[in-house]
């Protein structure tokens, strides 16, 4: 049971682990083993015995197992990343990795994404410790490098390499889920994600005939890839629709008195109000450019030129993401990806979401739980390769003027201390009866 020492120390974890600047800059450019060592020395103190592994010197990942009382009921993974992506201090109002708590908020890159469902666990599982508690389940805690770039060193190398440490686990749970939303008619949302759209990176290569800048040139790679790069961007996808997006608008219509006219979704959205951003960004596939390279010199024509697109695709749409992105890019323009993993679903009628919403709705009995699938993705996609389904779920109560999904690598992350006590209770009511 979670008790009051627990409280006091989800916020003290999520504080010290901010502390511990582990941001990842991509390429190779991170090192979380001093929050690794940290989360380990918790769970040890916790009478647990966490394994420390790298595939990459410095780049270090935890795993630890919690024996559950039915020795023949499937494990459940529960896991976070440790590495942050990058913030500039000069822009924030307190520096982002002070770990610093002001007025009943806790400050600092990772506070939400995901240090604090890290120092939750580790209050949960030490809260367990004390009071002799053991969760129905074996639950595996995993906490990873590298998710904030290609998971290569985080839950990639594991799934991959040590495949073992997660024997018996059917199912997982870790971000951007059950945080409070709240919507134009005063309601509060819990969002419980069950899938994720596919990622990929993408890497748009133009070629061409190279010359001066003076001369004509109908074979500007510059001009291919502008025009490849608009046509992508200009570009309308057309609807899809998942079981899980279905589900999340069925039920958003609902609490709004709205039919559910599934034969214009558009029109739909528009009538649920701000609960719409919670499915708007996972009715289609997309595709953003978001980099280019070309050129060394103002007079000369390149050869070549480069642009970076990052796309993301819905549960059974890969085919025609591929197929649109042939047409989009034409003769003259080759892509590649750069970085591909999977599109997600999670079942809705498991028992393991009806806990998930249970939790939630002891603690927030005014509030109401909804599906939805997110639009980006998290390191469920490598677990899945060990057969692990993956929802998504770190609970948090929070107060209407705080934007939980504009914190996520933006300026200013932070979470309030009673954010933080309330999902200590709701996981530690889930994980025990899950």
């Amino acid at each position: 049971m979670a008790d009051a020492l627990s409280l006091d120390e989800v916020v003290t974890f999520t504080s010290d682990l901010i502390r511990i600047d582990t941001t990842n800059r991509g390429g190779g450019d991170c090192r979380e083993r001093p929050a690794a060592e940290y989360a380990a020395a918790r769970l040890a103190e916790a009478g647990l015995d966490p394994v420390l592994l790298e595939r990459t010197e410095g780049r270090t990942n935890v795993v630890a197992r919690v024996e559950g009382s039915a020795p023949s009921a499937d494990a459940l993974l529960v896991h976070g990343h440790l590495d942050v992506v990058p913030a500039e201090a000069a822009d924030w109002s307190v520096h982002p990795f002070s770990g610093e708590v002001q007025d009943g908020v806790v400050w600092g890159r990772g506070a939400v994404d995901m240090k604090n469902m890290d120092a939750m666990i580790l209050a949960v599982v030490r809260a367990w410790a004390r009071a002799g508690v053991r969760p129905r389940r074996d639950i595996v805690i995993a906490f990873t490098a590298d998710e904030e770039a290609s998971a290569e060193d985080g839950s990639g190398f594991l799934a991959d390499r040590h495949p073992e440490l997660f024997e018996g686990c059917t199912e997982g749970v870790s971000e951007s889920g059950a945080f409070t939303f709240h919507d134009d008619q005063g309601r509060q949302l819990y969002p419980v994600a069950a899938g994720e759209r596919g990622t990929a990176w993408l890497k748009l290569t133009a070629r061409g005939r190279a010359g001066h800048g003076s001369k004509v040139n109908g074979e500007n790679a510059v001009t291919r890839l502008a025009a490849a790069v608009t046509r992508i961007g200009e570009h309308r996808w057309p609807l899809r629709l998942t079981p899980v997006v279905r589900a999340a608008l069925t039920e958003l219509a609902a609490l709004n008195g709205v039919e559910t006219d599934l034969s214009d979704v558009d029109a739909l959205l528009d009538k649920l109000g701000s609960a719409a951003r919670l499915v708007e960004a996972t009715v289609r596939n997309s595709a953003n450019p978001t980099m280019l390279d070309a050129g060394y010199k103002i007079n000369v024509i390149p050869g070549q030129a480069v642009a970076h697109v990052d796309g993301r695709y819905l549960p059974g749409h890969e085919d025609e993401f591929r197929a649109t992105l042939d047409r989009l890019t034409g003769p003259d323009v080759d892509w590649e990806f750069e970085h591909r993993e999977v599109a997600l679903q999670a079942p809705l009628d498991s028992p393991t979401y009806a806990r998930m919403r249970a939790a939630v709705e002891e603690f927030a009995p005014e509030g109401h739980v909804v599906p939805y699938c997110m639009s980006g993705g998290t390191d469920a996609k490598q677990f899945s390769r060990l057969g692990i389904t993956g929802y998504g779920f770190a609970p948090l109560k929070l107060p209407p003027d705080l934007d939980y999904q504009a914190l996520f690598h933006g300026v200013d992350e932070r979470v309030p201390v009673e954010a933080l006590h309330f999902g200590v209770r709701v996981l530690d009511r889930f994980l025990r009866t899950a």
